[in-house]
C-alpha cells in the first residue's frame, strides 16, 4: 500500500529535477508543496489498490500554500473510484475556494464517467477570511453532491473533525463510515458529535476502531455496489454457505439473514438505530443484495432507516430481500414513508414471511401494495388483517361470554384462528402468497427467484418524482 506514497515522492523528485533545469524557484516550491503531506497519501493508499492512485490538480494553490485537499482517482477491487481527502496538515484541512474547486471538478468527472466517489473528511472548518466566497464554495459542493445522488454511489469516511456544512455534505452520502475518535456534527453548541452519538442517531452507518478499519470498510462496501445507476449489480464467487438446515420455526430475523446469505458476507449497518429494522448488504450465491429484516413493533426510526435503504437499493438496482416477522407500525407518518418507498421501487423485491405479517405491515412490505415480485411464507407464518388476538375476540365473543374458563378458551380461539383463517395456506389460496416453504428451503428458494428475476424490466410513468411522506 505504501507504494502510492512512494510514487508521490518519486513524482516530487521528478518535478524538482525538471524544475531546477528551468531554474524557477517559485515553480519548484509549488511542486514541493503539491506533494502534500505523508498522512493524507497514506490514507488514500489504504483505500485504493496498490499503486493505482493518480492525483489530479496537484499544483493547485490556496493562498500561499498547496490546497487543503488531495483529489484523484484509483481502483478498488479493480474498479475505478474518484477520491478526495482533506489534508489536516495543511491549514487544518479548512475549506477554501480552491478546495471547493478541486472537489467540484471531481464530482463533475464522476458524473461524466459514472464513477463512485469517496470523500475522506478531516477538517476544522472553513477559511472565514474568504467570507461570502466560502459560503459559495460550500454551496457548490453541496449542489454537486446532491445532483450526483442516485447516479453513482457516494461514501463518506470521517477520520477527524467533520463539522458545520462539511458535515451536511458528508451526511448526504449513501454511506457514512467513522473512525472511533472522529467528530461529526453540524454546529449546535450542546450537540454531541462523537462517533457513538452519530451511530445511535443513524448518521454513521459503521463506526470502526481505527482509520485503517474505516478505510477497509469503505473498500468492502464499494466492492458490493455497482459503479453507477446503469451498471450491472456486481457478482463474486459464491462464498461458503452457512447451513440453514438448522433454521426452525420462530427463528430470530438476524439468524435467518445469516443463514440464507453467503457465509461471512453480511454487513449490517446502523445496528444501534431503529433496531426493529435490520438492514445490511450481503451476497446470495455471489450476487449483491440489500437485506431488510423486520421484527416486533416497527417504530418511526426503523421506518426511516428502512425506507432510505429501499430507495438506495432501487436507485442502483440492487435486489431487496425482506424478512418479515412484525405485527404493526408505531408511527403513521413513517409507515406511509416506508410504504411509498416499497411501492415506488422497481428493483427486484422478494419477501419472506417467517413469522407474523399483520394488517398494514403486510400490505406495506409484502403484499401487492409493496409491489413485491415474490412473497413466500414459512408454514408457521401468520398473515392476518388484524392481530390474531383481536380477530379471535371479535369473531368469537359469544363463545367467550359463555365459557367456564374464558382465558383458556381465548388462547384456543387464537390458535385456531392462526391455523385456519390466518394461515399461509389460506393466504396462498387467495393469491396473496406465491409459495409456502419450510425454513430450511429459504436460501435455495431465494437463489432460484433471484436468478429468474435478474432480467426484470419495469417502465414507469413519466414524472419528476413522487411526493414521498417525509
Amino acid at each position: 500500500m505504501i507504494c502510492i506514497v512512494k510514487n508521490q515522492y518519486i513524482a516530487k523528485e521528478w518535478r524538482n529535477k525538471n524544475m531546477s533545469v528551468v531554474g524557477n524557484k517559485e515553480l519548484l516550491q509549488s511542486a514541493r508543496d503539491a506533494a502534500g503531506s505523508k498522512k493524507v497519501y497514506q490514507r488514500i493508499s489504504l483505500l485504493v489498490d496498490e499503486g493505482s492512485f493518480q492525483e489530479l490538480d496537484a499544483y493547485a494553490k490556496s493562498a500561499d500554500h498547496s490546497a487543503e485537499v488531495v483529489t484523484g482517482f484509483g481502483y478498488v477491487g479493480g474498479l475505478p473510484v474518484y477520491v478526495f481527502a482533506q489534508d489536516s496538515e495543511v491549514d487544518g484541512g479548512a475549506m477554501s475556494k480552491t478546495q471547493a474547486y478541486k472537489i467540484r471538478k471531481l464530482y463533475d468527472l464522476a458524473l461524466k464517467t459514472g464513477t463512485p466517489v469517496v470523500g475522506i473528511y478531516d477538517s476544522v472548518g472553513g477559511h472565514l477570511k474568504e467570507g461570502a466566497e466560502l459560503l459559495a464554495a460550500y454551496g457548490d459542493i453541496l449542489l454537486k453532491s446532491n445532483n450526483l445522488s442516485g447516479v453513482v454511489p457516494q461514501v463518506s469516511v470521517v477520520l477527524g473533525p467533520c463539522v458545520g456544512t462539511s458535515a451536511l455534505i458528508a451526511a448526504g452520502a449513501d454511506f457514512v463510515i467513522m473512525a472511533e475518535n472522529a467528530t461529526f456534527t453540524i454546529e449546535t453548541a450542546d450537540e454531541n458529535g462523537s462517533a457513538k452519538a452519530a451511530s445511535k442517531l443513524g448518521l454513521a452507518h459503521w463506526v470502526e476502531k481505527t482509520e485503517e478499519d474505516a478505510l477497509d470498510r469503505a473498500r468492502k462496501v464499494l466492492c458490493r455496489l455497482p459503479s453507477n445507476n446503469l451498471s450491472l449489480v456486481p457478482e463474486a464467487d459464491a462464498l461458503g454457505v452457512c447451513s440453514n438446515s438448522e433454521l426452525q420455526e420462530g427463528a430470530k430475523v438476524t439468524d435467518i439473514i445469516n443463514a440464507v446469505v453467503d457465509d461471512g458476507s453480511y454487513m449490517e449497518f446502523c445496528p444501534e438505530y431503529g433496531t426493529s429494522a435490520i438492514t445490511g448488504l450481503a451476497l446470495i450465491n455471489g450476487a449483491s443484495v440489500g437485506v431488510i429484516g423486520y421484527q416486533d413493533i416497527v417504530g418511526s426510526y426503523c421506518c426511516s432507516k428502512a425506507a432510505r435503504f429501499v430507495r438506495f437499493c432501487d436507485a442502483f438496482s440492487l435486489p431487496i430481500v425482506t424478512i418479515v416477522d412484525a405485527d404493526k407500525f408505531a408511527s403513521l407518518r413513517e409507515a406511509a414513508k416506508l410504504s411509498a418507498a416499497y411501492s415506488e421501487a422497481t428493483t427486484i423485491k422478494i419477501t419472506v414471511i417467517s413469522g407474523q405479517a399483520v394488517g398494514a405491515f403486510y400490505i406495506a412490505t409484502a403484499g401487492r401494495g409493496a409491489n413485491a415480485d415474490v412473497t413466500m411464507a414459512w408454514t408457521s407464518a401468520v398473515v392476518s388483517p388484524i392481530s390474531p388476538a383481536a380477530a379471535a375476540l371479535f369473531q368469537s365473543s359469544d363463545q367467550l361470554a359463555g365459557s367456564e374458563n374464558p382465558i383458556e378458551q381465548r388462547k384456543q380461539l387464537i390458535e385456531d384462528y392462526k391455523t385456519t383463517q390466518a394461515s399461509p395456506f389460506a393466504a396462498a389460496a387467495d393469491g396473496y402468497v406465491e409459495d409456502i416453504i419450510l425454513p430450511e428451503e429459504t436460501r435455495q428458494k431465494l437463489v432460484s427467484h433471484l436468478e429468474m428475476l435478474a432480467g426484470k424490466r419495469v417502465s414507469t410513468l413519466p414524472k419528476k418524482h413522487s411526493n414521498i411522506p417525509m
